[in-house]
């Protein structure tokens, strides 16, 4: 079983994405090596947004072992994260 995969899909031109970014910042810092966070820009990979069905900016995806285990739309907050991630990490 892998570590849990975040997700961050957003936009350079998205203010709400300019909040998320350091709330992903210090997510990374507090969780280490334990969450594996990605950040997609969806105007440079359309595919890829495409196949997560990304609607909204920010979006965070997040996944367990190849499956989606949550989809979060708008700003969330580190805390929010942190209780969702941390059951997944073995």
């Amino acid at each position: 079983m892998g570590k849990p995969v975040l997700i961050d899909f957003f936009a350079e031109w998205c203010g709400p994405c300019r909040i998320q970014g350091p709330i992903l910042e210090d997510l990374r810092r507090s969780m280490g090596d334990q969450v594996e966070i990605r950040q997609i820009d969806v105007d440079q990979n359309m595919e890829l947004a495409n196949r997560y069905a990304i609607r909204v900016v920010p979006t965070l995806i997040i996944e367990k072992d190849g499956k989606v285990m949550k989809t979060l739309e708008g700003v969330t907050s580190a805390e929010s994260l942190k209780r969702i991630l941390t059951p997944l990490v073995e």
